[in-house]
Formats: C-alpha cells, structure tokens, sequence
C-alpha cells in the first residue's frame, strides 16, 4: 500500500475496500479478520467481548472511555472458549483507561492479552461509525505489532478474501459439547449471584452460543437449565420430559446453522412444549415455521434500541446483536409479529396462535441499565404453568 503509516503506531485496521485506520495498538499481538460492526452501549464492555453472537466480529465502541470499571472474574458471558468463540478484535477512541471500580480484579488491557482479544485505539469511531451506517459492515483485520511493522498490502488481501458471515455455521463451535445442569441466578447487591435450591421448572436449553445471563434469568424464574449441544435431537430433548425448552443466542447465519437445527425445532414445535426463542434462537424458530432470513446492512448491535411489544404497546429499551434480521413480510399463519424496532420497523419477535410458542430478536436477560424485558422470562414461566 503507498499509505505511510504515522510515528508511533501500533496498531491497524484494514478494511477490504483498501482503507487503512492506524492508531494504538492494545491487548493481544497479532491479527484478526472479521466483520466490522459498532456497539452503541456505554457499559458492559466486558459482556460485549464474551458474548458468542459477536464470534467473527470485530467490535467497535462507539463510547470514548473503555475500561475504567476494568473486569472481573463474574462478568463473562461465554459458558467456555475464548476469543475464538466470541469477539475478535475491538476499537476504541481513546486508549483504554485503568481500572476503578470496587468489583475489579484485573487490568482491562491485561484481560485482552489473556484472551486474546486484539484492541486498536486512537481510531475516528464516530467517522467509522458513519461509514458502516452509510455502507454496511465491512470486513476488516484488526492487527498489532509493538514494533509498528506491518504489510498493509497482506491486512487488505486477507479482509478481502474473507468469505463473510453469510453461509457460515458457527453454533456448532460457540457450542457446549457437553450436557451440564445450571441454577446460579441473578445478580443483587451486595449477596451476589443467588442460588436456585429448589427448581419449580425443569428446562432444556438448546446451546447455540447461550449467555450466562439467560441463564440466570432462567433460575430467577425457577426454572434449572440444562444445558445442550446445538445438534441434540429433538427425541433426545423430549426424552428428558422438559416443562419447557429454550433456543438461545448465538453467531453466524441462521440458515447455516439451521440446516440441521430447522428439522429438530419443528419436531420440539409439535410437541405442544413451551418454547421460547432468543436471538438467533428467534431467527431460527421463524425459519421452522416457514419464514426467511436476510443479512443486514448494518445490524443492530447496542444497548438503547427501542422495541414495541404489539401485545401491551409498551415500548422497551432493550439490548441487540444481530447481523441478520426475520424478514416480517414472509411471516405466514399462524404466526404473528408481537414486537417491531422503532429504529427502523425490523421484527424483533414473533409467536404462534396456537402453540405455546415464541421468541424475540433482543436480548432480553441484558442489563444494560434498565431490566425492560426480563418480564418475558415470566411471560416462558407461565407458558410453562398453563402446560402443566
């Protein structure tokens, strides 16, 4: 590339159209490719790096000040893996600040090392941001070199020849392979994490790439998970005598992975089980009762979208992480829309007439500030009551 790199820098990113950001270098040394996409929340930095949904995704925050509330051994989201199964890379616009927080027990830039998680800062992101609002998510390789040594011409090549998320399976690593049993709940000052000693429901969660919250959320309820591999039968789900099962989250693109989950949800669907779909969950629910999916061209990734749920017409501030969205129009009978975005009219969820069947494109077990849609995990937990 005939871009001159300026005195000082560490760190690059380079996008496949050939534009080069230079600025710090943090975390992990070396490169990453992915796709680029901003995340407007102001908290939870660290849950945004350990979530699976942003596997193959390199996160930029388009709040300036990252790290003061440095991390934690309690607020991963990833169940296992590291940042091979989550985020790839991240930008921020100023270099991440020490740590001051009471519950911190660790350097931000330190837990990037550990992780593997390869930071840039000193990057424009309100100018990237209205790139990728006016152009869609590019892909890009994150890369740092203490030594400020880089082949700009390779960066561009290696953004250039990467695929996309489109067509792209990635359930099946964000994934458990192991059954395990969960009954940690929610957090509360200053007792911690509650426990869940006496379980009133029993559900099987299908592991696209869960987050712990969901999970929590689920015990908050009284329901103890248990926990599946994305490929589990719908006959081995069924086996267990479920009060109810749960699709969670996860990356990639939902027809990709639903080529062989599609077959299983319909099987769970017809059971007359309770089932309640999040995220990519939700994608694929739609997918097993006959509608589509398409790419986005900037997805919804942040902690202050508005959503309406149709059934009260409340409005909710809620947390989002997708790429692909439901495309509402290919909705047959009996499914009806039950929350729309107010950004930009997408379906954020759906449910059946006559099933106790439903799902949302948020994140409703997500903190951000408010807790406006933990009462959907009321909403499951009386699906579940009305079964039995």
């Amino acid at each position: 590339m005939s871009q001159d790199l300026l005195p000082g820098v560490t760190g690059v990113l380079a996008l496949a159209d050939g534009t080069i950001l230079q600025g710090v270098g943090c975390g992990a040394v070396g490169d990453a490719v992915g796709e680029v996409c901003f995340n407007t929340a102001m908290t939870g930095y660290q849950e945004i790096l350990t979530d699976p949904s942003y596997m193959a995704q390199i996160v930029a925050f388009t709040f300036p000040h990252i790290g003061n509330v440095g991390t934690n051994a309690e607020d991963l989201e990833q169940i296992t893996g590291v940042a091979e199964t989550a985020a790839r890379g991240a930008l921020f616009r100023d270099v991440p600040t020490q740590q001051a927080n009471w519950r911190a027990n660790g350097d931000f830039d330190a837990w990037m090392k550990t992780r593997g998680v390869i930071g840039l800062a000193g990057v424009d992101t309100r100018a990237l941001t209205r790139k990728i609002r006016e152009t869609g998510m590019p892909h890009g390789v994150i890369a740092h070199a203490p030594d400020g040594k880089f082949d700009l011409e390779a960066l561009v090549a290696k953004a250039k020849a990467w695929a996309g998320l489109e067509g792209l399976d990635l359930a099946k690593d964000a994934s458990t392979t192991q059954t395990f049993t969960w009954d940690e709940g929610l957090w509360s000052w200053p007792e911690g994490y509650a426990k869940l000693d006496k379980p009133k429901y029993e559900v099987v969660v299908v592991d696209y790439g869960v987050k712990r919250n969901i999970l929590r959320a689920l015990a908050h309820v009284g329901a103890r998970a248990t926990v599946v591999p994305a490929n589990t039968s719908a006959e081995e789900i069924l086996a267990r005598d479920p009060d109810g099962v749960m699709l969670s989250n996860g990356p990639g693109d939902p027809a990709a992975t639903g080529q062989y989950a599609v077959p299983e949800i319909q099987k769970l669907v017809a059971s007359g089980k309770p089932l309640f779909g999040i995220c990519l969950g939700h994608q694929m629910l739609a997918l097993a009762l006959g509608a589509k999916t398409v790419k986005m061209e900037q997805g919804h990734h942040g902690a202050n979208h508005p959503v309406k749920d149709l059934t009260t017409g409340k409005v909710e501030i809620v947390s989002m992480n997708h790429g692909f969205t439901v495309d509402s129009a290919s909705l047959p009978a009996p499914v009806r829309e039950t929350h729309v975005s107010l950004f930009d009219g997408t379906n954020a969820g759906i449910a059946l007439a006559d099933k106790p069947v439903f799902s949302v494109q948020h994140h409703p077990e997500a903190s951000p500030g408010p807790t406006d849609s933990l009462y959907l995990f009321e909403r499951f937990a009386g699906l579940m009551d009305q079964a039995k």
